[in-house]
């Protein structure tokens, strides 16, 4: 049982996330979103780290000391700041790397659908916002490169303030368009 409502999850997650991706005309990243998660090593963990109300991968950080799903996961899928880190030729230390703007943008869809998924009804435009400044005092945010960091709480801050309608326009006619 936990097997299907964890692949119910993670699939309500995915559209979720598609749909918000072509909004912003990211179609690829939409079609391709977390396929990972139903890979063996994501899927086993994911049901058996199963709750329903949280991500799996931090039942089993709790229970192991790490997550294999999460290893895994953030190895694969570039819209994830943990990616996007290479040794740097100049102080010979794993740094951060500023994100490409359609990953960076896919991360935001990801952060809203994670939230409207785990948070439902109870959902509401400031959650995204919430959730990653209660996450950042507790995890070390230095693996995220200043310009994304400032990015994302930019766009979770419009989020927020002007809604959602407003956030995709200015991601798709803004932030996507000025880098290109």
């Amino acid at each position: 049982m936990k097997g299907l409502r964890h692949f119910i999850t993670i699939t309500k997650h995915r559209w979720m996330v598609r749909k918000h991706c072509f909004r912003v005309g990211l179609y690829w990243q939409g079609l391709t979103h977390d396929l990972s998660k139903y890979s063996p090593t994501e899927f086993r963990s994911g049901i058996r780290y199963y709750q329903g109300n949280r991500s799996p991968n931090s039942r089993e950080r709790e229970l192991i000391g790490y997550s294999t799903a999460w290893m895994h996961h953030k190895g694969r899928n570039k819209h994830h700041f943990e990616y996007w880190t290479d040794l740097s030729i100049t102080s010979r230390k794993y740094e951060a790397v500023q994100m490409p703007p359609r990953y960076f943008v896919e991360m935001v869809m990801d952060r809203i659908a994670a939230c409207k998924i785990y948070r439902g009804k109870a959902y509401s435009d400031g959650d995204a916002l919430d959730y990653l400044l209660r996450s950042s005092e507790g995890r070390d945010m230095s693996m995220m490169h200043p310009k994304t960091r400032d990015d994302l709480v930019h766009v979770l801050t419009m989020l927020r303030d002007e809604g959602e309608k407003a956030t995709f326009r200015y991601l798709k006619d803004t932030y996507l368009m000025s880098a290109e």
